[in-house]
């Protein structure tokens, strides 16, 4: 095992042979049998992705604090407001989405300036997502699941060594 993500170290061709299992940030391979300290993973990222928007939001309030000082008027102020509110929205809902299927790529490039602004509503995505389960774990579930029946109903077609078959004429 790696000691730091809590994957397997299996060697290319190994007797196991099939798919392997796609590790997912901070828990490893640990999703597959909720095993090797799973649980307090998922912990430790919900407090972590908490306690990362709480500090956020703080910093986001010294931000509004230095509007109030500066006197840019309450246009500005309530512009900015919205601009988070509604960056943080799109962004929670853009992450949320991200759990569930794999997102398009040219998408999230184009969407990368917006979702840096709502940085807030990414962060309780992945706090609100680590309650039920590690982020992007049923994703993976799903695809390493097909993978392996794909794996064994190949697996599972060939009986004997091909070059032993009698050829008709």
């Amino acid at each position: 095992m790696s000691d730091e993500s809590g994957t397997q170290d299996i060697p290319a061709g190994s007797p196991s042979g099939g798919p392997r299992p796609e590790p997912i940030r901070f828990f490893g391979t640990t999703w597959v049998d909720h095993g090797n300290g799973y649980a307090l993973r998922r912990v430790g990222a919900a407090v972590g992705s908490l306690a990362a928007a709480v500090a956020s939001c703080l910093i986001l309030r010294f931000a509004y604090e230095g509007l109030e000082i500066a006197d840019t008027g309450s246009f500005v102020t309530v512009l900015v407001i919205a601009m988070f509110a509604i960056c943080s929205a799109l962004a929670f809902r853009n992450t949320w989405d991200g759990f569930g299927g794999r997102p398009d790529p040219d998408r999230q490039a184009s969407l990368r300036g917006l979702l840096a602004i709502g940085f807030v509503g990414s962060l309780l995505a992945y706090f609100f997502r680590s309650l039920a389960e590690a982020p992007g774990e049923k994703l993976h579930r799903q695809e390493y699941e097909a993978a392996r029946r794909e794996h064994e109903t190949r697996g599972a077609r060939r009986t004997g060594n091909p070059s032993k078959k009698k050829r008709r004429r």
